[in-house]
């Protein structure tokens, strides 16, 4: 009884082996929760594990949010309802441009970033060149059009050549431009993000180009905040609900060609 009382003594003061049980069940993402480089986490640089949370991540950053958007359409708001109460072009141009510059020293005061006013600084100093060379105050919306125009293009292209859009940029966020491409399914999903990229653009277009035709600049101006951020939210939701319904790897399992 002494020499088994001993032994079981012994056992009670020795050390465990291996890691406790409840620790070998936690799930995987509670060890690579972490962004911030520590011991466990995921890489910094990424930081993202599915195709739908790097598409997430990124297209909340180009939004700008309601600020962004709004910093966007002021100046061009100001330009409309100056002409419309004034009819002359000079005056419009300076109230646009004051707004901008406005916004611009607002964002520099409050040290936040002031990449969406600087946007909107130069698309309306581009828009302004053209009325002022053509003197039609309509003009200020032909620089927005051909922008739509020409992302719509490209962004077609982009799918019918097999480099879909936000596979790109999937690439810019792993570092590796092309390993996306190798995976069908991240392709297809690329695809259908990417003709809801083209969409908005296509709207505005079917909407805008009627409007300017018929030198309607009041509907010209009430387009744009419709068909600005409203319908880039509209977008991203349908975004998020195509995202919601997956959980893409960003990076495609191993084959046997690969492990062998």
């Amino acid at each position: 009884m002494a020499t088994a009382d001993t032994t079981r003594q012994d056992r009670a003061r020795r050390p465990a082996v291996g890691p406790p049980a409840d620790a070998a069940a936690a799930p995987a993402e509670s060890v690579v929760a972490g962004a911030d480089g520590s011991p466990g986490s995921s890489p910094p640089e990424i930081g993202h594990d599915t195709v739908e949370a790097v598409v997430r991540t990124q297209l909340a950053n180009a939004l700008g949010g309601k600020r962004g958007m709004l910093e966007a359409a002021l100046p061009t708001l100001g330009f409309v309802y100056t002409y419309l109460a004034t009819d002359q072009l000079r005056p419009a141009l300076i109230v646009g441009g004051s707004a901008a510059a406005v916004l611009l020293v607002i964002r520099l005061v409050q040290r936040q970033t002031p990449q969406f006013v600087l946007n909107s600084l130069f698309g309306f100093a581009i828009a302004a060149a053209f009325v002022m060379r053509t003197g039609r105050a309509e003009d200020l919306f032909l620089p927005g059009m051909i922008y739509n125009a020409a992302v719509a293009a490209l962004l077609i292209l982009s799918i019918v050549i097999r480099w879909p859009f936000i596979g790109l940029m999937i690439g810019s966020v792993t570092g590796d431009l092309s390993a996306w491409r190798r995976d069908p399914a991240v392709v297809r999903l690329c695809s259908k993000l990417t003709w809801l990229f083209v969409l908005p653009n296509l709207i505005r277009l079917a909407v805008q180009v009627p409007f300017y035709l018929a030198g309607n600049l009041a509907a010209l101006a009430a387009a744009k905040i419709v068909l600005g951020w409203p319908l880039a939210v509209a977008a991203f939701g349908a975004m998020l609900w195509v995202l919601a319904r997956g959980r893409t790897p960003l990076t495609p399992a191993p084959t046997q060609t690969d492990t062998a």
